[in-house]
């Protein structure tokens, strides 16, 4: 293996990435959305049927994820959300992180919910 295909295969991400815009057709094919963020960013808002799963619950917590369905990741940034991307895949999934997460969901233009079903924003 030569140098360039090594350094290729260390910086490539296990996972693909989705831009919100690309969110509905994964949603078509049965995708979930897992929200990683903590609890407080969650109540704010968040992306209308996302599970909530924190990222430091998502180890203990990896059995609630149905097989056999694409999963989107998600967080404020995209930071958080990309480690549990990682996570997923060690366990088999196929996996997409949603790229700039809430912000750019909410810069889309996307709805944002909060609960009772009232409009959310992103803290």
């Amino acid at each position: 293996m030569g140098i360039g295909s090594a350094l290729k295969r260390a910086f490539t991400k296990p996972y693909a990435t989705v831009h919100p815009t690309g969110v509905e057709a994964l949603l078509g094919r049965s995708a979930i959305v897992i929200d990683v963020r903590e609890s407080s960013e969650w109540r704010a808002g968040r992306a209308p049927k996302a599970r909530h799963i924190p990222l430091d619950q998502l180890a203990v917590r990896m059995g609630e994820i149905p097989r056999g369905r694409p999963v989107i990741t998600v967080c404020r940034s995209g930071m958080r959300s990309a480690r549990a991307a990682g996570l997923l895949v060690q366990q088999g999934h196929e996996v997409f992180n949603l790229a700039g997460g809430m912000r750019a969901w909410a810069r889309a233009g996307l709805p944002v919910t909060a609960n009772g079903g009232r409009a959310g924003q992103i803290v």
